[in-house]
């Protein structure tokens, strides 16, 4: 059994795309981010970075106490290598998936964040930081591209590289792309999307939330952090 610190962003949805996908039995712990959930003390403990996702699974492979993890690349991969699913064992394939895992981790994640707060949360328009930020996506999106040509996944079979970049791709209108300049990329979203995993994860989505998070109290509270 697995527990899911879950809230509806790009970042939660990896983890239910997977478990989806994998079968595996979970349940979902929601930590409404915009209402400060996520500065729990029970929370922090599995959470330390006050993000979610964040996992404790029950029945680790070793035998021993609850594990629990955060940040979502770990995550997917840990349960990647638990059910053995959606991470190749040859050392090429796997370095593969992985890298892409860790470029979405890096930069397509982050990057698009980014896009995302000054586009539409930031409350001063700074056309600078917007136009900074849509044109990274833009490339982003056209290293995706590139990647995709002449492949129908990430790193050719279905992987945690898919699943991780998929949800940060679902609001390409909110980051002012146009998925038409990127057929390649328009062609894997549309297969993606048709997944029914990826369907009944985001079916789940809408039990949990379907009102916006960014409330103006919700900005104070994700976007006004400092240490304390």
């Amino acid at each position: 059994m697995i527990d899911l610190y879950y809230w509806t962003t790009p970042n939660g949805h990896k983890i239910t795309i997977f478990l989806e996908e994998a079968g595996v039995d979970y349940t979902i712990k929601p930590i409404h981010i915009g209402k400060g959930e996520q500065f729990a003390p029970d929370f922090l403990k599995i959470a330390p970075n006050n993000r979610i996702p964040a996992i404790v699974d029950h029945e680790p492979i070793d035998g021993g106490a609850p594990l629990s993890l955060f940040e979502s690349g770990a995550i997917l991969q840990y349960l990647a290598e638990k059910t053995e699913q959606f991470l190749p064992a040859g050392l090429r394939d796997r370095a593969s998936v992985m890298q892409w895992l860790f470029w979405q981790m890096g930069g397509l994640g982050p990057m698009l964040g980014q896009n995302h707060h000054f586009g539409s949360y930031a409350p001063e328009k700074i056309p600078y930081a917007i136009n900074r930020y849509v044109k990274e996506t833009e490339r982003l999106y056209g290293v995706l591209d590139t990647q995709l040509e002449g492949r129908e996944f990430i790193a050719d079979d279905y992987s945690i590289a898919d699943m991780a970049c998929y949800p940060w791709i679902v609001p390409y209108q909110t980051q002012q792309q146009n998925l038409e300049d990127f057929p390649n990329l328009k062609r894997w979203f549309e297969a993606i999307q048709a997944r029914p995993a990826v369907q009944r994860a985001y079916d789940i989505a809408k039990t949990i939330s379907t009102e916006s998070t960014m409330t103006e109290e919700a900005k104070q509270i994700l976007f006004g952090q400092g240490r304390r």
